[in-house]
């Protein structure tokens, strides 16, 4: 059995990660079945994982030109 609530909600990330094993996610979705709380964890962490999947990361300018200048710089000679 899942000791803690905390435990809980870690072990349901992990389970919404696939990062379970067979005989962790039968307790889980026990747990789920049971607990309409955790329920509501479990829809809200698979609504974060997509949204989080969906963020695209853009560097500014900025970071582009310092990152090249740093590279002109420490280029080797040929």
């Amino acid at each position: 059995m899942i000791p803690t609530f905390t435990t809980q909600l870690n072990d349901v990330v992990r389970y919404v990660y696939n990062e379970t094993s067979k005989k962790e996610n039968a307790i889980i979705e026990e747990s789920l079945a049971r607990d309409v709380n955790l329920l509501d964890f479990y829809l809200d962490s698979l609504n974060i994982k997509a949204e989080m999947e969906n963020i695209k990361m853009i560097p500014s300018d900025l970071s582009i030109s310092k990152i090249l200048a740093y590279s002109r710089k420490t280029s080797p000679v040929l």
